[in-house]
């Protein structure tokens, strides 16, 4: 049976929480190289940091979305993952920028970081995995497109708040230094700010969201019975569409190209546009919050970007080209120097590769659900395909963190020519797009 239409304003109360996880997400990926740099990292480590992130996402996607296929409660099917997933990642926020200000060695600061960044991590997949679950359960193909654009609209406007928060907080009068070894307060309180934020969002999103009961899902999902029958994940997996594993390659060139970003972005403008990687300097952190608003513009882009994509009718060509110019923009972050424009007019120059990045975001947000969901209409077990689909953003995060040292020496110990790998694997994507054979109408 047919899934009913949603108004905009359904579809949008679906989603809504998105802004508030998003937040976190993107506080997590902007500032955790520079607060382990803060705390001592060496630059050649720092790609190992972020090991944890994606291989708790490998682990806890799967778990929640076995889980959520199997719940039914007065509360809903997926959105006491939400809650509860929401309310770790708030206590988390509170600890972990505060890492260095406990008294303890380098060494014990970074492994408190450590923990600290996989609870975040383990707890913001789980908040986050809900929202995607919840579209691919309520939400009809005909709609899906526009359901996941909002959901990207959403995702990147949140990003664009959580970017700036440490440039806002330290033009309105906080501390942007500290002593060594310490994160910057600027730092400390968009942390914080983003945990109220975030609780308020989801409180938002558990009133206004009614999840369908066990008849109705069954009967608008295809599926005979309300208990689905019992699987595992090898089977899953062995019986995946073809699109499942072919947008899955896509995905290993996207999330790598990204992992370099994360990783490295704050060492690459600091030294292009602030000639320095040390970290203890001034220097640093001005170029640490200004690689939030980088960040912001990205997220600005990406907003931009997926009002069009809905409009470009052929979704691998609108995938491709997404890809295509977000890997331009990569590229071109180290020729935005001081050395050749000048520091005043580098830092705005770098605005724009930012921004065409942020059509490589928004394609990457949207048009891989849409393929699969598709894909996978009348499979049943939505969650847990959906959580198995998570290990191709995990596990490409997860290579590349391992091989991001090496890499970097391979290219000159150079943080900004890490941008150009980063731009060259996004290219490699838009190239494996048109292999995926799309659900045939």
């Amino acid at each position: 049976m047919q899934k009913p239409n949603l108004s905009f304003w359904k579809l949008w109360n679906l989603s809504f929480g998105f802004f508030g996880v998003q937040i976190a997400y993107a506080l997590q990926s902007a500032n955790i190289s520079r607060i382990f740099a803060t705390l001592g990292a060496d630059p050649h480590d720092l790609s190992y940091f972020w090991i944890l992130p994606p291989l708790m996402g490998i682990i806890v996607q799967p778990i929640v979305g076995s889980l959520s296929d199997k719940t039914w409660t007065r509360f809903g099917r997926r959105i006491p993952y939400l809650f509860v997933g929401a309310l770790v990642a708030i206590i988390v926020m509170c600890m972990l920028p505060n890492a260095g200000s406990f008294g303890m060695t380098v060494g014990a600061a970074l492994i408190f970081g450590l923990i600290a960044l996989m609870f975040l991590d383990t707890s913001i997949n789980m908040a986050m995995q809900p929202f995607k679950m919840l579209v691919g359960d309520m939400v009809n193909e005909n709609q899906k497109k526009k359901a996941y654009s909002i959901q990207s609209f959403l995702c990147n406007a949140g990003s664009v708040v959580g970017y700036a928060f440490p440039f806002f907080f330290t033009a309105i009068g906080i501390s942007n230094v500290a002593a060594e070894g310490v994160v910057p307060d600027s730092v400390i309180w968009s942390f914080y700010i983003g945990a109220a934020i975030l609780i308020l969002c989801v409180v938002y999103t558990t009133l206004k969201v009614k999840e369908w009961n066990p008849e109705d899902y069954a009967k608008y999902n295809g599926i005979s019975e309300v208990k689905e029958e019992k699987t595992n994940f090898v089977k899953l997996l062995k019986n995946a569409p073809k699109a499942f594993w072919q947008v899955g390659l896509v995905q290993f060139f996207c999330w790598a190209a990204f992992m370099y970003m994360w990783s490295y972005v704050n060492g690459a403008v600091s030294e292009t546009v602030w000639g320095t990687t040390d970290a203890k300097s001034a220097a640093y952190q001005e170029a640490g919050n200004w690689v939030g608003i980088l960040y912001a513009v990205q997220a600005v882009g990406a907003v931009l970007w997926a009002a069009i994509l809905p409009n470009i009718k052929n979704t691998k060509v609108g995938y491709s080209l997404s890809l295509i110019i977000g890997g331009v923009g990569f590229a071109l972050i180290p020729f935005f120097s001081a050395e050749t424009f000048g520091l005043e007019a580098a830092k705005y120059l770098q605005c724009f590769p930012f921004l065409i990045i942020g059509c490589a975001w928004a394609g990457m947000l949207a048009m891989p659900f849409t393929l699969v969901t598709n894909a996978l209409q009348g499979y049943g077990h939505m969650g847990q395909y959906l959580g198995l689909f998570n290990g191709t953003i995990c596990l490409p995060q997860i290579i590349a963190a391992l091989a991001g040292g090496s890499i970097l020496s391979l290219v000159g110990s150079s943080q900004p020519n890490m941008m150009i790998v980063a731009g060259l694997l996004l290219v490699c994507g838009a190239v494996a797009v048109f292999a995926v054979q799309e659900k045939s109408k």
